[in-house]
């Protein structure tokens, strides 16, 4: 089994996402990796919540989970957060986001 990326970490029944989010951009799409982190644009306001809605929304059509499988644990006031994912294993989330940048 290959090491896991620096902003993925495996917990029990899930995965936890280490994220650096760039509000108000023209569209919603997971960049990549940016040192620790693994940076998302999102095209909503950072106001009332709006883009961790966003935030949420993006990562449930990614992985193809409920949105009660996906919580933020740190951050929701924050560019840098912490996302919990349940009934993902790290390697499928791994997985998804480097297909989202192969050519």
């Amino acid at each position: 089994m290959s090491p896991l990326p620096p902003w993925l970490r495996a917990v029990p029944g899930g995965c936890r996402l280490a994220l650096r989010v760039q509000p108000k951009s023209s569209q919603n799409k997971i960049v990549g990796p940016e040192g620790d982190a693994l940076k998302v644009k999102l095209h909503a306001a950072p106001e009332d919540g709006k883009a961790n809605e966003a935030l949420v929304d993006l990562l449930r059509a990614l992985f193809r989970l409920p949105r009660q499988n996906i919580k933020i644990l740190r951050g929701e006031k924050s560019r840098s957060k912490w996302v919990e994912i349940q009934g993902l294993k790290p390697e499928e989330a791994a997985a998804a986001v480097l297909s989202l940048h192969e050519s």
